[in-house]
């Protein structure tokens, strides 16, 4: 994240720009709080494409979707004066509010593309979100082999690029961030993950250098560790799951890039697997912190997803401008706390899973491993 700067270090480009968009901090859904959408007097068909400039938009009968696959009929919120309607499925409960952006499954956030519309008294979902979220979602989630699972964790910001500044105790997001690295790789070594570091001291890594990385150790999965900052505001807090926005989608999230909805990336390839690990990820942290969370956010500028040839997910474990959460960030317990909920989260569904996950004792000294990239062995951008 982004933040003040020792003396004179220059700040090299990371995922984040200086330019913030806040997003409120995810609260139990207000079903009286968006305005009425206006019906239709006609009946309408169960598709209606409508043309646009790029792509064809085609809205969906959300009750004929979810009957033609099995999962019976919507329920209604009669008490609601916004049309709200839940989906109860053998995975998890969906609710989706008519007009509306944010979606909670199973009670958490995340944002669809497409406000959902109501036509002719009944529901209907772009097409793009019915593939993209709903269908990850109420799908058997994906899960890791059982052995020989690589992953690469990156821990935000180093070197010169210190990320923000902690309110509490003047330390930097490159300290933070590393330290949670080094504890989750003891823990996932513990249980069976083959696990590399795109940096295990205080070095300055490209964001190109650190996919490239990923892509040299063939890793299963990428995550990139970061803590927030509100950049002056010392209200927001709460922890946050980001993966890439799918082709055609607009982004939650910006802040101040452009976003492209033709663009794709590589990382676009493993979009159903993105969302569900980033669920996964988001609802085990929660644990740590109660119901202080801000969701799922789709985005496109963070540089470290986009290129990606496997399931990538980044997580803001809480903000450092915020008293509370920086003196809490500060203390290497919760920390800890931090590394045993996404160990937890990804070794849920394995043979080492959830059940038999074995937290080991606190890393208080991590040593130093040897999977960061050696010095010299690519050039960094300028």
């Amino acid at each position: 994240m982004t933040g003040q700067r020792p003396g004179n270090v220059k700040r090299v480009p990371d995922w984040k720009s200086t330019e913030t968009v806040e997003m409120p901090t995810v609260v139990p859904p207000d079903f009286t709080a968006a305005p009425p959408i206006a019906r239709s007097n006609a009946p309408a068909p169960d598709v209606i494409p409508v043309a646009t400039n790029h792509f064809p938009e085609i809205w969906v009968s959300f009750n004929r979707w979810s009957q033609s696959n099995g999962f019976g009929g919507l329920q209604r919120f009669s008490p609601a004066t916004t049309p709200t309607y839940s989906l109860n499925t053998p995975n998890g409960l969906l609710v989706i509010r008519v007009g509306s952006l944010a979606a909670y499954w199973d009670g958490l956030e995340f944002r669809l593309g497409f406000a959902p519309q109501l036509i002719d008294n009944r529901p209907f979902l772009h097409t793009l979100d019915l593939q993209k979220n709903i269908l990850p979602l109420v799908s058997d989630p994906t899960e890791f082999a059982g052995t020989n699972r690589v992953i690469v964790i990156d821990p935000g910001h180093g070197g010169e690029d210190a990320g923000t500044k902690s309110v509490f105790s003047n330390q930097y997001e490159k300290e933070f961030t590393l330290d949670w690295a080094r504890r989750l790789e003891r823990l996932l070594a513990t249980n069976g993950w083959q696990v590399f570091l795109t940096r295990t001291n205080d070095r300055e890594i490209s964001l190109t250098n650190r996919v490239v990385f990923a892509e040299r150790h063939n890793a299963d999965f990428f995550l990139s560790l970061h803590f927030n900052s509100s950049g002056g505001s010392s209200d927001p807090s709460g922890l946050e799951a980001y993966c890439l926005t799918p082709t055609g989608m607009a982004s939650s999230v910006t802040r101040g890039y452009n976003d492209d909805l033709r663009q794709v990336f590589p990382n676009n390839a493993f979009d159903a697997e993105n969302l569900q690990y980033a669920v996964r990820l988001q609802r085990t942290l929660l644990e740590v912190n109660g119901t202080t969370g801000r969701g799922v956010r789709r985005a496109r500028y963070p540089a470290v997803l986009r290129g990606q040839n496997r399931p990538a997910v980044l997580l803001e474990g809480g903000y450092l401008s915020n008293p509370k959460e920086a003196r809490l960030i500060a203390d290497p317990a919760h920390r800890q706390k931090l590394a045993e909920a996404v160990a937890k989260a990804l070794t849920a569904g394995s043979e080492t899973g959830s059940q038999k996950f074995h937290s080991g004792s606190p890393l208080k000294n991590p040593a130093t491993p040897s999977s960061e990239l050696a010095p010299g062995e690519i050039k960094h951008e300028q």
